[in-house]
């Protein structure tokens, strides 16, 4: 996944008896990530009334991607659900619905056929 027009975290880790340090380029946060998918600068000020865009599941998979390797959830299913969660509050639909239904048709296992196996 590009980053082009992201603002991206940089972290310089540096030693100060050597001089020597080291830059890291870490993902943006979750929510940047979605709203680059939505096609929006900002989220809802108020995202139980005012709805920015829809995403599809598919792009909810690849900001998962995109962030798999610092997620603390072990499973695609907690990962794809915790992204939901973030998708609910900068006021997205997922797939035309409120991402808490899309969360529980994942808890119920309506898609086992697409999320499948371990971070």
């Amino acid at each position: 996944m590009l980053f082009k027009g992201l603002t991206v975290p940089i972290r310089i880790v540096c030693d100060p008896e050597t001089k020597q340090f080291e830059i890291f380029i870490e993902t943006p946060s979750t929510a940047s990530l979605l709203l680059k998918e939505i096609g929006v600068e900002k989220g809802s000020s108020s995202c139980s009334d005012d709805k920015i865009g829809d995403i599809n599941l598919d792009q909810i998979i690849m900001v998962v991607e995109a962030k798999k390797d610092i997620f603390l959830n072990r499973t695609y299913k907690a990962a794809i659900k915790s992204v939901l969660g973030t998708a609910l509050s900068i006021g997205a639909t997922v797939e035309g619905e409120d991402p808490r239904m899309i969360q529980q048709r994942i808890e119920n296992g309506d898609y086992d056929d697409r999320i499948t196996g371990e971070i």
